[in-house]
């Protein structure tokens, strides 16, 4: 028997896959290029504050409608966390940068502010020990304040968002990075902290309310060996064949923490599992003549939200 024939039996699977992924990162590009530069003639005129928000407008609806009409939107999602896609035209007066990355694969920090009940306590146990944890790794210096301000903001009080960003106080929680690194600055400033500004936030927590479980197949190294009280060294090999895998099947992460001795069942309550969440983030950069713009939104069950202008850049 030729012993040669799975071997090229695997190769040629390996090789079909890795051209299907291909192919759905070009009909992504091509879907947007379409659409996006069509409006291009529309919206180039001056590049004021103003005008700049309208094209944000458009650009953010004409997005949203092509992720709407995608069928397959686990492909398309896994396309855009791992490429940065980049539009541009011929003659270069025009180019936008679409990114998007997982939305859930942090703890969530709202989950510091839930209220006590048998049914929320894995979340609330998760987050509190994991602020304290992090708090302890980076010697925060108060950080009983940090927290009693952090859940003024997730309780609605809204003390601690600069007041022209009027969208931030009709939401309850904190919905973004942004308005939570404000909240980090101004902790900052009032108790004179150096080490906060050290802390990997991003690393460990996510930022929407809406978010009740952790996405833990896109989370850092990080978030993972702490979950799962794991080797950090052996987590991150296992996460840099996230590059390969049109190429290498790493097997799930609930096998991999399994094999690898981690508290699985521990933090089951919490997790996804092998379940696709659509849920992203997405920011876009866009730049008319000289000027550089940018807006960032959420994507969640097929419905956009939570726009926020970023304007110059």
């Amino acid at each position: 028997m030729d012993k040669t024939q799975p071997a090229q039996h695997d190769v040629k699977h390996r090789q079909g896959f890795a051209l299907l992924i291909t192919l759905s990162v070009l009909a992504v590009i091509i879907a947007l290029t379409t659409v996006l530069l069509s409006y291009f003639e529309e919206v180039k005129q001056d590049a004021s504050d103003t005008k700049a928000l309208i094209q944000a407008d458009i650009y953010y609806k004409n997005i949203t409608n092509i992720f709407q009409g995608f069928k397959n939107k686990k492909t398309l999602f896994s396309v855009l966390y791992s490429t940065a896609l980049p539009l541009q035209t011929p003659e270069g007066r025009f180019s936008l940068q679409l990114r998007c990355e997982p939305l859930y694969k942090g703890v969530n920090i709202n989950w510091l502010g839930l209220e006590n009940s048998a049914q929320k306590t894995a979340y609330i146990s998760v987050a509190q020990e994991l602020f304290e944890s992090i708090a302890q790794d980076y010697n925060i210096q108060d950080p009983g304040r940090l927290q009693e301000m952090l859940l003024e903001e997730i309780g609605g009080e809204n003390r601690w968002v600069q007041k022209e960003q009027s969208r931030l106080h009709q939401k309850k929680g904190i919905i973004s990075y942004k308005q939570f690194s404000e909240i980090i600055d101004r902790y900052q400033f009032e108790v004179d902290d150096p080490e906060i500004g050290s802390v990997p936030w991003k690393k460990y927590f996510s930022f929407s309310p809406e978010a009740d479980k952790v996405d833990a197949q896109y989370s850092s190294p990080e978030l993972l060996a702490y979950l799962f009280d794991m080797d950090l060294s052996t987590v991150e090999e296992w996460t840099s064949l996230e590059e390969l895998t049109s190429l290498v099947d790493k097997g799930t992460l609930e096998n991999f923490i399994r094999e690898n001795g981690g508290d699985y069942e521990k933090r089951k309550s919490i997790l996804a599992g092998e379940t696709f969440l659509e849920a992203a983030e997405c920011s876009v950069r866009y730049a008319v003549a000289d000027n550089q713009y940018g807006f960032r939104f959420e994507y969640i069950q097929g419905e956009a939200k939570y726009f926020e202008f970023y304007g110059k850049q």
